[in-house]
């Protein structure tokens, strides 16, 4: 690899892996809320088109299962050309679908433009691009630079949701899509152009460590606690012949199935319990907003205790969440909502702080990109199949109950797969180093 010394990162008075997190943070604000706000375009394409809530939410877990195709060579082409590429892709592909949603008038259109190029630009530009090379730019300081940059989901989530609801509710769903895309267009597409994978690609370290100094210290507190394992090169073949590497599929499908089942039909869950739409939409809302201190919070706790234990409080927070839903259907009331906010914003939000942690200390190598790539299948996976098989469940019964109880056993079993995977069975987070 060619190292550049005497790139222009190096005069800044601070290090470029923070920028790297600013960047990270104004995409995630912008391409999250786009992905997001197909919640508040869902009850008025039902409304206006008179299509079942399976066929419409079918939309967004189409558009997961094609991203799901494509992440194992996103991960590749991650490893080989960088995130610039790769993020850069999702910029395009979300900006034509949403300008372009404005002519939908067939349930194929809505697949093809708000399912496919929607949903599967967002793969490409939020978490899970992101957690193919953030964890590059940091060790020390791993959970909490991600948490950071992932909280940015939070604050555009605050800033966008209602602007987009008030678009929405004075001229239509239409034009809240093309406002939309001008924004991913020409605000996350610049940015994009100055994002690099990993610092020693411009002459930099880890955490800006000094090149004489960082290196020896890394190596003398070493956090390795299974050298066998660490001195293998894994490759994603390696990777899958292992337990470890199906534990951690089977907890990220699980996770994602909880989160985006309630993200996709909260809004309109939380009006047919009797809430107005408004109210509805920023709850929607709040959810990321108390995200932002729970991800950071939880995310640089997860650097000194662990990520399990992050992961765990995650799962708590979705089950919690399910929870409240169930009972507010039977006895609406603001305080069971906040409940149900709170617990989903500032617990559930957080495993988004450890997805990538997790993966690259138990595989970390340069084959990093293709392993998370593959994992991500699981992550879409679930992510799919939370929403449709929620829609299915509640056209089939009229309830979401059952759905809503599914989703708090597809949490106890994510927690305790993260757990059974082990990652600090292979490598200590900072925090655990000084007490082993």
């Amino acid at each position: 690899m060619k190292v550049a010394p005497h790139h222009w990162s190096s005069r800044l008075p601070f290090y470029y892996g923070w920028l790297i997190i600013g960047i990270a943070f104004v995409t995630m604000a912008i391409a999250v809320t786009a992905r997001t706000a197909f919640s508040l375009l869902l009850p008025p394409l039902i409304d206006e088109f008179g299509w079942d809530r399976g066929l419409v939410a079918g939309a967004f877990s189409f558009g997961f299962l094609i991203s799901a195709t494509l992440s194992p060579i996103v991960g590749r082409l991650m490893d080989r050309n960088g995130p610039r590429l790769v993020i850069g892709s999702g910029v395009c592909l979300m900006s034509i679908g949403l300008l372009m949603a404005q002519a939908i008038e067939k349930p194929w259109q809505l697949y093809a433009t708000l399912g496919v190029l929607v949903a599967g630009g967002a793969s490409l530009m939020t978490y899970t691009a992101h957690s193919l090379f953030l964890p590059n730019w940091f060790v020390r300081r791993r959970g909490l630079a991600i948490s950071i940059a992932f909280s940015g989901a939070g604050v555009g989530a605050v800033v966008l949701l209602p602007w987009l609801q008030t678009i929405i509710g004075r001229d239509g769903w239409r034009a809240s899509c093309t406002a939309m895309g001008l924004l991913v267009l020409f605000v996350t597409g610049p940015l994009t152009l100055l994002v690099r994978r990993r610092p020693e690609d411009i002459g930099l370290l880890p955490d800006g460590a000094s090149r004489t100094v960082g290196a020896g210290q890394m190596r003398r507190t070493s956090n390795v606690v299974d050298p066998a394992w660490v001195a293998i090169e894994w490759t994603l073949a390696r990777a899958m012949r292992t337990s470890r590497f199906w534990w951690i599929v089977l907890g990220y499908f699980c996770a994602l199935f909880a989160w985006y089942a309630v993200q996709v039909h909260q809004t309109k869950y939380l009006i047919e319990v009797g809430f107005t739409p408004l109210v509805a939409a920023w709850s929607l809302g709040i959810v990321s907003v108390v995200a932002i201190p729970g991800q950071i919070g939880l995310g640089a706790l997860s650097d000194r205790v662990g990520r399990e234990f992050v992961w765990t409080a995650a799962c708590c927070g979705f089950a919690v969440c399910y929870a409240a839903l169930i009972a507010l259907e039977q006895a609406p009331s603001d305080p069971l909502l906040y409940l149900m906010v709170v617990s989903q914003g500032s617990l559930g939000y957080a495993m988004t702080s450890v997805m990538g942690p997790i993966v690259a200390e138990i595989f970390e190598g340069p084959h990093y990109g293709s392993i998370f790539g593959t994992v991500t299948v699981a992550l879409i996976g679930g992510g799919a199949a939370g929403p449709w098989v929620a829609g299915i469940i509640h056209d089939a019964t009229g309830s979401y109950r059952l759905a809503f109880l599914l989703a708090i056993a597809c949490c106890v079993i994510s927690a305790a797969a993260i757990w059974i995977a082990a990652p600090r069975k292979v490598r200590l987070v900072p925090g655990r180093i000084s007490s082993s």
